[in-house]
Parts: C-alpha cells; structure tokens; sequence
C-alpha cells in the first residue's frame, strides 16, 4: 500500500481545510457587508431627500403631483410637466435607438465581413464614450436647425395632415423641443444597447444556428427563429440599460428640450423634464419652498426610476420562469 504524501508535498495551491473554513466566513461576511452597506446608502439617499423636500410636501401634499403650474414668484410648484416632459423623452429615444441598434447588433454579428466587425464595434464603443455635453451641443448647433429647416417642415406636410396625427405636429418648426430631446437621448443610448445586444447575440450556440440554416431556413428566419428568442432576456436587459441611462440624463436634453413649463399635444412644442428642471433651476432657487420643491422633483425622478427598473426586474424573472420549469 502507497504512503499518503507528506503535507509538505501537497500540491502548491491546495489549502488545508481548516484555512477554508476560515476563509468561508470571512468571504460571507464581506460580501453581506457590501450589500447592507450599499442598501443603506440606498435608504439614507431617500431620508435625506425627504427631509429636504418636506416644505413642499407639507405645501402641496399630493397636489404637486398632479399640477402643471410652476412659477417661482409665486410659490406654485406642480411636477406634471417635469414627469411627462421625462417619460415622454425616454420613449422617443427608445423608440429611435431600439431599432437602429438591433439592426446594427445583428449586422455586426451576421453580415458584417470579419476584417470591418472590430472596426465597427469600436466605433461603438467610442459612441459610448462621447460625453453627454457633447450630445447635447450637436443636438443645439447641428441637429436642431436641421429639424427647424427640413425635417420638421417634412413632417408637417406629410403626418401632420392625418386627421389622428395632426395634433402631434402642430406649431411652428423651430427645431428645439420634444421630439429633437428624444432625439438627442436616443443617439446617447444607441451605442449601449447596440453593444450589449450584440454581445447577447454572438452568446447564441452556432450549432442552433447551423442546425437552422440546414433545414433550409433563411437568414431572416434565424434571426427571427432562433437568435430573437434565444437572446430574448438578454436583449430585454439591453433595452432597460438604455432606459436607465435616457430617463436621468441631464446636459444633453438641456440644450435642445426648450426648457418651457407648459403641456403641449405637439412634439415640437419646447417642454421640460425633471434632470433639466434641476439643471436649470437649482443654483436660482433662492426660497426655501422653492428649493425643496426641487428637491421633491429629484425624489419623484429616483422612485420613477425605482419603479420602471423594479417592474423590469419582474418581467425578466417571469421570462425565466417558464425556462426554469422545463
């Protein structure tokens, strides 16, 4: 019979089983430490904005939710223009960078010829990099004239004669508002959700693939068939890390939003959101009310946020659970 080896011949990287017992502990306590704290960081974010925010809350109680009116000279303060103004944006650019970065996510993954696919995907990636600033004064200087001289002007003539449509593309073509801002914020989380989508996307089992095309399926049809579907949570997480980064975004839709405190049917009316509210108005707020009705439009825009990523979470639990099942 061998000999069991010495412990001074045990392997190199082996560890006695009393030195991971202890270093078991320590990992759990650590990591519990990291959640908790950040969970607090979490909580104490919230007590500190509802202190602030307590003179409005106290003014205005839930009438600040559901007033238009903002006029500081007065002291009237309602967020229903900020709310909408920032819901209203973020569908726009989702509506407009969804589609383009599908489509060059599935370029870059199935016809894009291999020597231009790096290329491509760092010019992505630098998309990504671009500071928000930067966004938005090509939104002002660039984008906003040419929505003034033809696109909107185009609109107009062709959408806006639709008996159902025609409200939406009222008013005159003066390039800044709704519909440039969602613009702008689309062009911002494009790059994001190209970029996740197409590492979902090249995550697909070639076999799948393979196996598609030799039953006679054409490209399409695996795209919609096999890589749609099996790609489907991670495509849907891609999409909720661009709504993440268009509903708080500030510079950008500063510049080109308009930064009007009225509700308009028209998509080229100026508006306003809640980032640019606070952008614009924090450093004048020179009132105590006035101040912390800023503040509760910063509370208001975190449990939004808190919400929409809550309700996605769930979504993305209950799209699992079918696959858990099987």
């Amino acid at each position: 019979m061998t000999a069991a080896p010495p412990a001074a011949l045990a392997a190199p990287g082996s560890r006695s089983p009393r030195r991971r017992r202890r270093g078991d502990p320590l990992f759990r306590g650590l990591t519990r430490a990291a959640a908790a704290a950040l969970l607090g960081l979490v909580v104490t974010m919230v007590v500190l904005l509802l202190i602030a925010a307590r003179p409005s809350i106290d003014a205005f109680g839930w009438r600040f939710l559901v007033t238009a009116s903002w006029n500081p000279v007065t002291e009237q303060f309602g967020a229903v223009t900020p709310i909408v103004g920032t819901l209203l944006s973020t569908a726009i650019a989702l509506a407009a960078a969804l589609p383009v970065a599908l489509g060059i996510a599935l370029f870059l993954e199935e016809i894009c010829p291999g020597p231009l696919r790096t290329p491509f995907s760092m010019a992505i990636e630098l998309l990504a990099a671009i500071p928000s600033i930067v966004y938005g004064m090509w939104g002002l200087f660039v984008l906003a004239p040419l929505m003034a001289d033809h696109v909107q002007p185009a609109l107009q003539a062709t959408l806006g004669r639709l008996p159902l449509l025609s409200h939406l593309f009222a008013g005159p073509p003066m390039g800044i508002g709704m519909l440039t801002a969602g613009l702008v914020l689309g062009l911002m989380v494009l790059p994001f959700i190209a970029s996740v989508s197409g590492d979902v996307l090249a995550m697909v089992p070639r076999q799948l693939k393979e196996s598609a095309y030799g039953m006679g399926a054409t490209p399409w049809e695996v795209v919609r068939d096999v890589m749609l579907p099996y790609g489907r949570k991670g495509l849907f997480a891609a999409v909720v890390l661009g709504l993440g980064r268009a509903i708080g975004e500030t510079m950008a839709i500063t510049f080109v939003i308009g930064n009007a405190h009225r509700l308009s049917a028209s998509l080229f009316a100026p508006g306003n959101s809640i980032a640019s509210t606070l952008a614009n108005e924090f450093t004048e707020a020179d009132g105590d009310l006035y101040l912390a009705a800023l503040i509760e439009l910063g509370l208001i825009l975190f449990v939004i946020t808190f919400l929409i990523l809550g309700a996605a979470q769930l979504w993305l639990r209950r799209m699992a659970q079918p696959e858990a099942g099987r």
